[in-house]
């Protein structure tokens, strides 16, 4: 069956689900709409879609799936109302600024029966299907610890509009932290719990980026957040993600896994591919060749949450997968302002692999 989706947001980010129409089978898209109905109209007429206000595409009966673009600190607001409208849903990063508002988000869709999905989808891809090959086959052991490191000096310096990263909902580790987390559970499975310390830079910041060069922005989260993690299988992850970083020596991404036999270098988890290498104990490095297809960028989680509505198929970018990665990325902000460590109380099984080729 093939379903037919409406976005809500006509950002920067839609133009990379918009190109993903017709890559799949299983969906199309047929309407778009923005609170700015110019910026909506345009972007319909560029990709031969329906400009719709938002109230209208939600309540359209000729919409089976809504894709939330909208910005980080209302993603629960348009996911509720997309579900009450009776639409399934699939959101962009993170599920919602808050545990307690993507815990509804879960009970609403239970509720009417509705599926949840959100990004990332990234893990789908050929480079972190290819990692959990590696890991599978038991390449490097059995894992033992983890590291994730990205740093920049923030968005204000290249997006039009970096306003949404500094206030709810935004700061480095909600923003670039889902890739990470969401890879290390793909991987790794569940964590049971978290610590960590965060901290502020600036209270303001200036944007540098155009078209609003020279004005200044507040800063209401964390710009540099570090957290341990400790996963249900013994795992232990450190992940740093920072806007307050002005240069490095060090790789940025930097992403590692390590076993009791090897390390495994795993790709920037931002990008559905790259180069996946292994150094097994006493060998070099080996570049690994990929073990799946797909690498052709966003899509793939609609196409995953279709592929679940009407077949047994394994719904692999699940609200729920969100909302534990939501959990562990808030926990890290909670334990530096309580000093302690913060369990986790969602758990969610580690996502099955995917067939060498997507068949959707």
């Amino acid at each position: 069956m093939t379903y037919t989706v409406g976005i809500v947001g006509c950002g920067d980010i839609s133009d990379a689900y918009l190109s993903s129409d017709g890559r799949f089978g299983n969906y199309r898209i047929v309407a778009c709409s923005s609170l700015d109905r110019a910026q909506a109209e345009e972007k319909a007429a560029k990709h031969g879609i329906d400009a719709l206000g938002v109230d209208e595409l939600l309540a359209d009966p000729g919409v089976d799936i809504v894709v939330n673009l909208t910005p980080p600190d209302v993603h629960a607001d348009v996911t509720l109302r997309a579900l009450d409208a009776g639409n399934h849903v699939y959101t962009e990063k993170p599920i919602a600024a808050s545990v307690a508002a993507s815990e509804r988000i879960l009970e609403t869709a239970a509720e009417r029966d509705l599926l949840v999905g959100s990004a990332p989808d990234t893990f789908l891809g050929a480079a972190l299907q290819t990692c959990r090959s590696v890991l599978d086959e038991g390449r490097i052991g059995e894992p033992i610890g983890a590291t994730a490191l990205w740093t920049s000096s923030g968005h204000e310096s290249w997006h039009p509009n970096p306003d949404l990263f500094y206030r709810e909902g935004g700061g480095p580790l909600l923003d670039v932290g889902p890739y990470y987390l969401t890879a290390l559970v793909s991987l790794l499975g569940p964590a049971s719990r978290v610590t960590g310390s965060v901290t502020r830079a600036r209270e303001e910041r200036p944007i540098t980026s155009e078209p609003r060069r020279g004005e200044t922005i507040p800063v209401d989260v964390p710009t540099h957040e570090t957290g341990i993690v400790d996963f249900e299988n013994g795992v232990v992850g450190n992940v740093t993600a920072s806007f307050d970083v002005q240069g490095s020596s060090l790789p940025s991404p930097g992403f590692e896994i390590y076993g009791t036999e090897g390390t495994l270098s795993v790709p920037d988890p931002n990008h559905f591919d790259g180069t996946v290498s292994v150094h097994e104990r006493g060998e070099g490095w080996e570049d690994v060749p990929p073990t799946h297809d797909y690498t052709d960028g966003r899509g793939i989680g609609v196409a995953d949450l279709a592929s679940a509505l009407d077949s047994d198929w394994d719904h692999r970018t699940t609200g729920r997968l969100a909302h534990h990665v939501l959990e562990i990325l808030t926990g890290v902000r909670r334990a530096s302002t309580e000093g302690e460590h913060v369990s986790i109380d969602s758990t969610v099984e580690r996502p099955s692999p995917l067939p060498r080729t997507f068949p959707y």
